[in-house]
């Protein structure tokens, strides 16, 4: 009976009592090499104080586990699987010693990031340190991913074990998650699965918009698309026409400009030396318009109808159209290369180098092809024959087309292929994991090659690598620096352009709140510019009457100055022709002592206050009283005055 209980019920205690008669083959006496078996009052041995711990990576954080009893359960392996479906069972073997939740969905993102790669992060750094003992050989740490259990062996110093038993724990883990941690459910766990699944993917696809080198796989795809295409439809216009005028095919060899003259010219009896000018422009070449032009005099070709003319017109057309889409096509592929592959482009040549990236795939796969691969891409059908039938393999694929290999002897077009494709492995790689990218590399690259194909002719010893990336290091630095202040000041333009954006934005959104005061400052300014013109009207009309008052002493024109704007704000008081707000401002001036003696000024002073506060209550007076008042004003002018003159 007890051999046949481990079978139904796998559960802790029941794999205790099942080891001394399944497990143990050397149940009488110890086997080889092994200390005796211990009693049951003995102290426990060392290998069994051996805890397992299991870490857990989810999308809403790290969960740290320990399991119970190690040594019965990994001798039970079949019994553990069956384990892990019952959660019952599974709480009976697994606990949870401690869980760290992620902060922030950028938080879990940059921890995912950090698993995938085998970088230990902080995160995870701090949960180990802190829930694990401090003994680190007594512990044993299960993880699921073999690269972040070398990473934490490394860094922290625990032993890390994958698979086996660590495996179907993390799948019992993984069913039960939800309920091994309080407070979370199904649904949530689901929705932060799905939500760090679709920003770690994104961040897996996402690459710099500047740098992406599928755009230049499409576009010389696509140019080569359209040379077939382009060949393909002026031939059909070659062969259309050339019913009609069929010397037009010996004098222009170019597609694309036959496909103009043909739409230019039409019916061939109509050109006129008129049109001779325009032919100039068409070709280039005056002699060749004078040829088309006699030629169509002369031409052995049938008559057309007008609607054939019609199509072949309109088929040109499009034919011409294609060829200048053509060579748009290819100025936006050499700013892209010059963009993403500079040092490739600028060794081997916009077109060749944009092949090469897109028969890898990607510049990164391009970047990690040896030398050898890089020398035969292109070539894979000749080379698998050449190794089908134990031919001569090829010697150069894509990077024939190159002006290197062409230019080279036919005895030396294998030696400069393979020495042309180490320095496109360079520079593909120095493209590829460049912060920066620089074609000084490649500039540098090619005078090596330029250097290597002088030799093979003359004999002339070339510099050595070391020495020529010396010198492009230090060029390069250089560029790195200028295009590091190019883009420091186009950040600061940017930065100059969104404040002034914001600072619209506000001023159009507290638009209607800052109208009222704005008016009130304009208000305010206004008057005081009107005072101070009035002020200067006034000692005009008076220095006529006593020029020797004004000019000798700076120091009596202020105080004659004051006295006048005192009086024409007195003026403007009575007849009322400013508002309460003016004459408020208008009030420190009158309390300002002038030079004359203390006793005017304080009986000036009293006089004026009482005027002011008359204002105030009554400001619409009546005629006789303002006559009254203005009389007043300039009998104590006068009187003023003359203290002065003497």
């Amino acid at each position: 009976m007890e051999e046949e209980k481990p079978k139904s019920s796998p559960g802790p205690s029941v794999i205790k009592a099942a080891l001394p008669l399944t497990s143990h083959p050397y149940r009488d006496k110890p086997p080889p090499n092994q200390a005796p078996r211990r009693s049951r009052g003995d102290p426990p041995h060392p290998r069994s104080q051996v805890l397992l711990h299991v870490l857990f990576e989810h999308a809403v954080g790290y969960a740290l586990l320990a399991l119970k009893e190690v040594e019965e359960i990994s001798l039970l392996l079949p019994q553990v699987e069956e384990c892990v479906l019952s959660l019952g069972k599974f709480h009976n073997i697994v606990r949870l010693v401690a869980f760290c939740p992620f902060s922030s969905s950028q938080r879990a993102l940059e921890n995912a990031n950090a698993v995938s790669e085998g970088i230990v992060h902080e995160d995870l750094r701090l949960l180990l340190e802190t829930y694990l003992p401090s003994k680190k050989k007594k512990v044993l740490l299960g993880v699921g991913d073999p690269k972040i259990g070398a990473a934490i062996q490394e860094e922290l110093g625990y032993n890390c074990q994958t698979g086996g038993v660590v495996a179907e724990i993390l799948r019992g883990v993984r069913v039960h998650f939800h309920n091994l941690v309080k407070g979370l459910t199904d649904v949530s766990a689901c929705k932060a699965q799905l939500g760090l699944g679709h920003s770690y993917s994104r961040a897996k696809v996402k690459f710099n918009v500047n740098r992406v080198d599928n755009m230049i796989i499409q576009s010389i795809s696509l140019l080569d698309q359209l040379d077939k295409d382009i060949n393909t439809f002026s031939m059909r216009v070659r062969e259309w026409y050339g019913y009609h005028f069929p010397e037009l095919v010996k004098i222009v060899n170019d597609n694309a400009t036959y496909c103009r003259i043909a739409q230019f010219i039409g019916n061939r009896r109509e050109l006129s030396e008129e049109k001779l000018e325009q032919l100039e422009e068409l070709t280039m070449d005056g002699a060749k318009a004078k040829a088309i032009l006699d030629a169509s005099r002369s031409s052995m070709g049938m008559d057309i109808s007008a609607i054939d003319l019609i199509n072949i017109e309109s088929f040109s057309s499009r034919v011409v159209s294609l060829s200048e889409y053509r060579q748009s096509l290819h100025t936006y592929l050499r700013s892209k290369m010059s963009q993403v592959a500079p040092s490739l482009s600028a060794l081997i040549g916009e077109a060749v180098g944009a092949r090469l990236i897109a028969h890898a795939g990607s510049l990164t796969n391009l970047a990690k092809y040896p030398a050898s691969t890089v020398q035969i891409l292109g070539a894979e059908k000749a080379l698998f024959r050449a190794l089908k039938t134990r031919g001569n393999t090829p010697k150069y694929g894509l990077i024939f087309h190159s002006t290197f290999i062409g230019r080279a002897a036919a005895k030396n077009k294998g030696r400069i292929s393979r020495y042309l494709a180490n320095k496109c492995s360079i520079a593909s790689r120095i493209d590829c994991f460049s912060e920066i990218p620089t074609s000084v590399f490649g500039e540098k690259l090619r005078e090596q090659v330029e250097e290597r194909l002088s030799f093979y002719e003359t004999g002339e010893i070339p510099r050595k690598n070391v020495d020529v990336m010396k010198e492009a290091m230090v060029q390069a630095e250089e560029a790195a620096a200028e295009i590091a202040r190019k883009l420091e000041k186009q950040e600061k333009k940017r930065l100059k352009k969104e404040k002034k954006r914001l600072a619209a934005l506000a001023l159009a959104s507290s638009g209607n709140s800052s109208s009222t005061p704005e008016e009130c400052e304009e208000t305010q300014e206004k008057p005081k510019k009107k005072k101070k013109q009035k002020a200067q009207e006034v000692p005009q009309e008076n220095g006529m009457e006593d020029p020797p008052v004004c000019l000798p002493k700076p120091k009596k024109k202020r105080s004659f100055s004051k006295e006048e704007l005192v009086s024409s704000d007195l003026e403007e008081t009575a007849g009322c022709s400013t508002s309460l707000p003016k004459r408020k401002k208008s009030s420190p001036k009158v309390e300002t002592p002038t030079d004359a003696d203390p006793e005017e000024a304080s009986s000036r002073s009293v006089p004026k206050k009482k005027r002011k506060f008359y204002s105030k209550e009554e400001p619409v007076s009546s005629g006789p009283e303002e006559a009254a008042s203005s009389k007043t004003t300039k009998k104590k002018r006068k009187f003023q005055k003359t203290p002065q003159e003497d």
